[in-house]
């Protein structure tokens, strides 16, 4: 997997956690990255903000560390993160294109096409004021796809406070809304 799609991935985590599960128009929301690589542990921060149109533009600037964005426009994808710089045509590179539907669907509370994408189950419980989604793979995980997606809800007004990504080469990101 290349530099790009690795942090690609970590941006859709974040993204994820700013939806509702009452799909919101527009999202506009603070968020903290947390990512821990399953083999080494070595666990790395981020934090930033993220604004999303209700379609498919979506932006993610960092303040920590400041400078680094994600971007959706349409089928492009613009990523500068750890040094690196990439614009990637969603139509033309098959992992961006799931990492980028996956993303979307997510946030538009399309999580059953999510889990299609994905060759994946979708569970949905309710606890203690709490709604968990979970998307979990069901045997090989597509190219650039997820072994697991898990959104957290508030009943309460529908809010996503938490997102982990189970990346398929082990990457675990967590998304906390503040």
């Amino acid at each position: 997997m290349t530099i790009e799609m690795k942090h690609f991935s970590l941006i859709i985590i974040a993204l994820l956690f700013s939806t509702t599960v009452f799909a919101q128009n527009n999202i506009e929301t603070d968020f903290t990255q947390t990512k821990v690589m399953k083999v080494s542990g070595k666990t790395t921060e981020k934090a930033g903000h993220i604004i999303f149109d209700g379609n498919d533009h979506l932006t993610m600037t960092y303040t920590e560390p400041e400078g680094e964005y994600f971007i959706i426009e349409g089928n492009m994808v613009k990523i500068n993160m750890d040094g690196k710089k990439a614009e990637l045509d969603a139509n033309k590179v098959k992992m961006v294109g799931l990492q980028r539907s996956t993303l979307l669907n997510c946030l538009k509370d399309n999580w059953e096409q999510a889990a299609t994408d994905n060759n994946a189950e979708l569970t949905i419980t309710e606890e203690k004021g709490i709604k968990t989604v979970s998307i979990v793979a069901n045997g090989k995980v597509p190219k650039g796809g997820y072994k697991s997606v898990v959104l957290t809800y508030r009943l309460s007004d529908g809010k996503m406070t938490k997102m982990v990504l189970e990346e398929a080469i082990g990457a675990i990101n967590t998304y906390n809304i503040e």
